[in-house]
């Protein structure tokens, strides 16, 4: 299969062209979000398809403040402010709930994703302000699918259960990468640790077989494709159901270098492969675990 091998230096191919947004929907959008004290995962990660969502009403919220405990390499929240782990954090904001639901509620969204920064410094990991939050989004908008892409709260259950007992539509955890790469990407993180929770959302289904339980992964950090095969098939003895995979971009200098751009045709392949193990694959350049995440979702409920 077709593979392009860069330097951080090289010029991008043509396909990881970013088309730009119509500016007063994209405008409109900023400024509601601005206007409530709201992040985004669109904003602090620097995410490439911040143009298209912000364009179309749409945007991923990032509760929690925007200071993360971690410094993963592909990261540029947490490149911002050096290693991330050192420095006072505020306590989360009680009214953070309120004011995303009604950010959601006048985008008139139908499929709400919610994630945080990683907060180590909290007893709980931020698990009951996840659960707050998706009160908040229940009162305001009965009808949407809530999503919540949660940090492993280092490892421990009780805030896992906190956030289950919540009932999202889908519960999320990133493993990101390959567990080679574990040490150079996720330093703060283990693959075990990350695939146990995963491990213990399925476990945990329980009317409605909610929630749908859900991943994604990064190519182009310097992982084999046999890697990534083993990655999916661990995906499906843990009980994930959806799995994301995109194009690792370097989102600022302190981040780790690209180490190769996947073309399209190996993207079209992974999906293949993990459609063959059973799993439901979202691949592509531009793909990220929220992108287009209610559309994702009603393509699995429709096979359910």
């Amino acid at each position: 299969m077709p593979v392009v091998t860069v330097s951080h230096t090289a010029r991008k191919p043509p396909w990881l062209r970013v088309r730009l947004p119509e500016p007063a929907p994209f405008r409109a959008t900023a400024g509601l979000l601005d206007e409530l004290r709201l992040h985004t995962v669109c904003d602090e990660a620097r995410c490439p398809n911040k143009g298209e969502c912000f364009g179309a009403g749409t945007a991923t919220f990032l509760i929690l403040g925007d200071d993360c405990t971690r410094a993963c390499a592909f990261c540029a929240v947490g490149c911002k402010g050096g290693d991330g782990t050192r420095g006072h954090r505020a306590s989360p904001d009680p009214d953070e709930p309120r004011r995303l639901a009604e950010a959601a509620r006048r985008l008139g969204l139908s499929h709400v994703v919610v994630t945080s920064v990683t907060r180590d410094d909290l007893s709980d990991g931020g698990a009951a302000h996840y659960a707050a939050t998706v009160a908040a989004v229940r009162v305001a908008l009965p009808g949407a699918a809530v999503e919540l892409l949660v940090p492993d709260f280092r490892g421990a259950v009780a805030p896992l259960r906190t956030v289950l007992a919540a009932a999202p539509d889908v519960l999320a955890h990133n493993l990101e990468t390959v567990p080679r790469l574990y040490p150079a990407v996720r330093p703060a993180a283990t693959f075990e640790r990350s695939l146990a929770l995963l491990r213990r959302v399925a476990r945990a289904r329980g009317d409605r077989d909610r929630p749908l339980v859900k991943t994604g992964l990064m190519v182009g950090l310097g992982e084999t494709m046999d890697e990534v095969d083993a990655v999916l098939a661990d995906c499906v003895a843990a009980g994930v159901e959806l799995v994301t995979i995109g194009q690792y971009l370097q989102p600022g200098p302190r981040c780790r270098e690209v180490a190769r751009y996947v073309a399209p045709a190996e993207f079209d392949a992974l999906g293949e492969r993990g459609a063959a193990l059973g799993l439901h694959v979202v691949a592509g350049p531009f793909v990220r675990s929220s992108y287009r995440a209610g559309e994702a979702l009603a393509t699995v409920e429709s096979d359910r």
